[in-house]
């Protein structure tokens, strides 16, 4: 019996189906990357570049949260090759981030986590067909 929507807890699901996975990592996602949107540049933000903003705890902790969807990855049985890729993209965030202050510029332009999401989509979407969804708006014709 579905759960109705009033009583669904605000996080995702601790399941190991592909599609709960899905859910946590873009749950982290949205909150390292379009947390907030800054008025005027209508430009999103997440945790990963405040805590940047924090010299030497700001980019490890930012740094571990992204590890976080690599670690998601790994458990889904992804390839090396792939896994390798994801872990580049945090490295990279990373040593952008080392720069105090100005190390959260680059951070804004380079968005590891979305990168590392698109790649854990095309890996469910290949593998894990059933759990697919379809991004887009619906257009009703006339």
């Amino acid at each position: 019996m579905p759960i109705p929507n009033e009583q669904r807890l605000p996080f995702p699901p601790l399941g190991t189906d592909p599609q709960s996975v899905r859910q946590r990592v873009e749950a982290m996602e949205r909150l390292l990357e379009r947390m907030v949107v800054i008025p005027g540049i209508n430009r999103p933000v997440g945790l990963d570049v405040i805590l940047d903003l924090i010299p030497g705890v700001g980019g490890v902790a930012a740094t571990a949260l992204g590890a976080y969807i690599v670690w998601e990855a790994r458990n889904l049985g992804m390839t090396k090759w792939q896994i390798s890729r994801m872990a580049g993209n945090v490295g990279i965030d990373f040593v952008l981030g080392l720069i105090p202050w100005v190390g959260a510029i680059p951070d804004f332009f380079f968005r590891s986590n979305t990168r590392n999401l698109r790649i854990v989509k095309r890996h469910l979407d290949k593998h894990h067909a059933a759990g697919a969804t379809v991004e887009g708006e619906v257009v009703r014709r006339p």
